[in-house]
């Protein structure tokens, strides 16, 4: 990409933004962490398309909550995603260090599963998703897949965050499965988010919090191909700028079962249990029920 795209005068406010993440990074993480919470509850107030979507979210996967209780998770929901916006500075500025220091690996001896087959690490869509995934560079080599910003500035950020350390695979959505295969065949750790509605392509409809939704059927065919564990990472914001906490989960047995809709529902039920775990840090932003079944009617209109 040429410096001239990057620095077209409709790409300025982004950069303006870009130094403002430059700037807070100096901060202490707890400042960090009050600013965004100051920001997440200002934009909790506003409305717009995104509040209506956290709001469409909530009522679908906790319908017997109180609406204030709602109102306070959905509060929380901003909160939580503001702080990771402005912390973001950390995971592409941040020295090592520091990172080692903010961001925690509870129990790294569990992340090669069983030590001997390739390893495919199941991260869902929290908010600290890619403190964990920088924090992981720094004690493994691994490979992840992305999807290209629209934002060519919001691109090449991401994209220097993820690749500051250990030079990680990076593989392209558009790339296909074949360069995953490859990762995977070479046993690098595979970072996988596959818990994003990306419409009916390669999806099967399971339940998540009850609601059918579209969910990629990639990870039972991935570990099928590859002979691949499954070994869960998430990745929780600590209260009061603490910074972050990765754990690992034990690998799944019996995975795949030979039933490709009972894994991929499995999938969904692991998520939906850590959901439930800390509710504000899951990516509620994300209209995660967009595509429906044949015939039935979008829930976000």
């Amino acid at each position: 990409m040429s410096s001239d795209t990057l620095l077209r005068p409709s790409l300025w406010p982004v950069w303006l933004g870009i130094g403002l993440l430059w700037l807070l990074h100096w901060l202490p993480l707890p400042l960090q962490a009050a600013l965004g919470n100051a920001l997440g509850w200002l934009l909790a107030l506003l409305p717009g398309k995104r509040r209506r979507i956290v709001e469409t979210n909530l009522a679908l996967c906790f319908p017997d909550l109180s609406s204030g209780r709602r109102r306070r998770l959905l509060r929380q929901t901003f909160q939580a995603s503001a702080r990771a916006t402005l912390e973001h500075g950390l995971v592409w500025w941040g020295s090592e260090a520091r990172l080692r220091r903010l961001i925690r690996i509870d129990n790294p001896e569990a992340a090669l599963g069983d030590g001997v087959r390739p390893v495919i690490w199941l991260a869902p869509h929290f908010v600290g998703l890619d403190m964990g995934g920088t924090r992981l560079t720094l004690d493994f080599t691994a490979a992840s897949m992305y999807a290209t910003a629209k934002n060519p500035v919001a691109d090449k950020m991401m994209l220097h965050g993820r690749s500051r350390f250990s030079s990680p695979t990076l593989i392209a959505k558009s790339d296909g499965i074949k360069p995953v295969l490859r990762a995977l065949k070479d046993r690098l750790p595979f970072y996988y988010l596959p818990d994003q509605d990306q419409g009916r392509q390669n999806a099967v409809f399971v339940p998540f919090f009850g609601v059918p939704a579209a969910t990629l059927s990639a990870l039972p065919r991935l570990a099928r191909l590859t002979d691949a564990q499954i070994v869960p990472v998430v990745t929780r914001q600590l209260p009061w700028g603490r910074g972050y906490a990765v754990r690992f989960y034990p690998s799944w047995e019996n995975y795949p079962s030979g039933d490709l809709e009972a894994d991929v529902a499995r999938m969904n039920a692991f998520i939906e249990a850590r959901v439930r775990e800390m509710p504000p840090q899951y990516l509620w932003l994300h209209r995660r029920f967009k595509t429906r079944p044949a015939g039935e009617a979008s829930l976000y209109e």
